[in-house]
């Protein structure tokens, strides 16, 4: 790669780092029931939308006990999990929702 490919591609990824900050995010996070592991994947995953999302996301919380045929029609295969469904791309975020730092990654808020 030559130092001004290298340049372009670095300014267009701080082109893209500032516009998704303006971005309004679009999230579903599937559920079982009032189950602890549910209760700690809504508080965490809230959290971290109110902080680092503020005024700029729709969190969507979907028990799959009262909607069965959710899982299905997204894919569902394990919970909790959360969908990024905007801005694209999407992302499948599956499992313990412990990991604060797993799920910024996946949102694309923070980089690897």
């Amino acid at each position: 790669m030559t130092e001004n490919h290298a340049h372009t591609a670095t300014e267009a990824l701080e082109a893209a780092s500032r516009d998704a900050r303006n971005q309004h995010y679009t999230l579903r996070l599937y559920v079982t029931g009032l189950s602890p592991r549910s209760q700690d994947a809504i508080r965490t995953v809230s959290a971290i939308c109110a902080e680092n999302l503020a005024g700029r996301y729709n969190l969507e919380v979907i028990d799959l006990y009262q909607h069965p045929v959710l899982a299905k029609d997204e894919q569902i295969i394990a919970v909790p999990t959360l969908i990024k469904k905007l801005p694209l791309p999407l992302r499948k975020i599956i499992g313990n929702m412990a990991d604060k730092e797993k799920i910024l990654v996946g949102l694309d808020l923070r980089s690897t």
